[in-house]
């Protein structure tokens, strides 16, 4: 008895762990533990209501965090908005609630769970992801424009665009879709003036660079793109680029840049520009944020002379 007993358990062990150590009770109770028993347990930890792991909570993974929470919303829930954008790589996110998105007005609420009801979603508008239902980069495109700023959405096409998963067709169909949806203003007006991958910063640095050369009004740079000064040595990639100007802008930050093999690289970058006609510029981070006019006007001025 004791042996088929351990057994029993081995397998309740085995799918826990191939589920991230997630486990709902339906699942329990299916391979032959009683509710009564699942509650007595000492090998198991309630994470929400129906729903445990089999490591304690500090233990549990981001995405058995995911998995926990979509369960605990019920068998057409998947997680959503900027927690999806994280699993799918397009956005990071350190809130520590979690986004599931259900079908329909009704749905139990739970702490740590920030619940989104959807009347529209479609079975089509959700996959699976490392065995965590999720919505598509298509939808999650969507919900994430009704919550963070427009910017975040670029950078989330962006990231789409480079991980080859950026597609127009389903993006527009999202949104002839859910016409009345609070993120279609923000999606539409990206898709209409960003191009996908044209705007990946690298840093935070390069993050509040661009928003300074968006604010003067300038026209938009080339990121991290290359340029060859032709001089038979290797290319260049400033991190700011206006090809027919000839500007090439970098935006520095101390400690990146503090040693002395990186400072004699850097002087010797902006002299094989200059020696091919370029305009090389270094701008600080503390100028970038204590400066901002300034570097504005300096832009201006130089893309204008050019």
């Amino acid at each position: 008895m004791a042996g088929h007993e351990n057994g029993k358990y081995g397998r309740l062990r085995a799918q826990a762990l191939a589920q991230h150590a997630v486990i709902a009770l339906e699942q329990l109770v299916d391979l032959g533990m009683t509710a009564a028993a699942v509650q007595k347990s000492q090998w198991l930890y309630r994470r929400y209501r129906g729903v445990y792991t089999v490591v304690p909570p500090p233990m549990l993974s981001l995405n058995g965090r995911y998995l926990a929470a979509v369960i605990a919303c019920g068998p057409a829930a998947a997680l959503s908005h900027r927690s999806a954008a994280d699993l799918h790589g397009l956005r990071g996110t350190d809130r520590a609630h979690i986004d599931v998105i259900v079908p329909g007005r009704t749905a139990r609420r739970h702490d740590g769970i920030d619940l989104h009801r959807s009347t529209t979603l479609r079975p089509a508008d959700i996959t699976t992801l490392g065995g965590i239902p999720v919505t598509t980069v298509a939808r999650t495109a969507l919900d994430l424009a009704a919550v963070v700023r427009r910017r975040a959405v670029e950078r989330a096409l962006d990231q789409a665009e480079m991980l080859e998963v950026f597609d127009l067709n389903a993006l527009q169909d999202q949104l002839n879709r859910n016409s009345h949806h609070p993120g279609v203003p923000i999606l539409k007006a990206v898709l209409e003036e960003h191009t996908a991958g044209t705007t990946v910063t690298w840093s935070d640095l390069e993050e509040l660079c661009l928003k300074v050369t968006r604010a003067a009004g300038v026209e938009p740079p080339q990121l991290n793109a290359y340029v060859d000064p032709g001089d038979g040595e290797p290319p260049i990639r400033p991190d700011f680029v206006w090809r027919a100007q000839r500007v090439a802008l970098e935006a520095d930050g101390f400690g990146t840049h503090k040693t002395r093999h990186a400072f004699e690289d850097d002087r010797r970058r902006d002299q094989r520009l200059t020696s091919a006609g370029w305009r090389p510029v270094r701008v600080t981070q503390r100028q970038l944020k204590d400066e901002r006019a300034r570097i504005a006007a300096l832009l201006i001025d130089l893309l204008r002379r050019s």
